[in-house]
């Protein structure tokens, strides 16, 4: 699509946006921080409340704080997934899976690890900053174990029950890299698609912030959903403003007339 819409009227552009989308093959939906902040879920750039609010969430997410004190890091960790799993899918997530009902190959690719999407009905899910539903042993050797596996044990971090080395929790630290699957499956899902919706995220962090990128480069016209206008905004065909709870169910019934479902 060669004309940009962000000055153009919220309405003109949501239904723009819906005859994109409804006409779609092959949708990609680039999901952020800020469709979870929509369930409560803290974004690592906000402050935290109460016991944790005196630290930096941006120096504890590291692997080097979890080697200096991996107790204490994992305390953190059980607060966040704690918030996290008592977090219900809101009308975002929801409004996401239902395009899946409405339109053939539709994927979600995710920076978030909460489990979200799949919580609220989403199937295919690539989770670029992996997952807070499973832990590994430091070094990457045994993988996999679920929170019912370790949650007998008394000590913390807990140890991995193969070789008694550390658990830690199977995410993306900040200065480590993304996990070479599913960016790869990103990526080329990201070249394929004929359309990308993107929700919640600035695109301000790399390599995931190239995901939009790749796919406008491949032809795919690229609709950003955001409360504020951002630098990613300016790299998208149709900017829908507000947040991803708000705007997706409207787009979700303005793509439903479009198809007479």
């Amino acid at each position: 699509m060669s004309d940009r819409l962000e000055d153009s009227r919220p309405d003109d552009a949501l239904l723009t946006a819906a005859r994109v989308v409804a006409r779609s093959a092959r949708l990609a939906v680039f999901t952020g921080a800020g469709v979870s902040k929509e369930s409560g879920i803290a974004t690592f750039r906000e402050s935290e409340t109460g016991l944790w609010a005196r630290y930096d969430p941006l120096q504890l997410a590291t692997p080097e704080a979890y080697r200096e004190d991996p107790a204490f890091v994992w305390s953190w960790y059980e607060h966040r997934f704690g918030v996290a799993a008592a977090a219900e899918p809101n009308a975002g997530h929801r409004a996401i899976a239902e395009l899946e009902k409405l339109l053939p190959g539709v994927v979600v690719i995710t920076q978030n690890i909460d489990g979200l999407h799949q919580r609220a009905g989403s199937s295919r899910v690539i989770e670029l900053h992996g997952t807070m539903h499973s832990f590994r042993c430091i070094d990457g050797r045994h993988r996999g174990f679920a929170w019912d596996d370790i949650a007998g044990q008394e000590e913390k971090p807990p140890r991995c029950p193969e070789c008694g080395d550390y658990l830690r929790p199977e995410v993306v630290w900040f200065g480590e890299g993304l996990p070479p699957d599913a960016l790869n499956a990103a990526q080329q899902l990201s070249a394929r698609c004929d359309v990308m919706l993107v929700v919640g995220t600035s695109g301000v962090v790399y390599p995931a912030a190239a995901v939009p990128l790749i796919a406008r480069e491949a032809g795919a016209t690229v609709i950003d959903v955001n409360p504020e206008w951002d630098a990613l905004a300016q790299n998208c065909d149709l900017f829908l403003r507000g947040p991803g709870g708000e705007v997706l169910p409207q787009l979700v019934a303005a793509v439903r007339e479009h198809l007479d479902v």
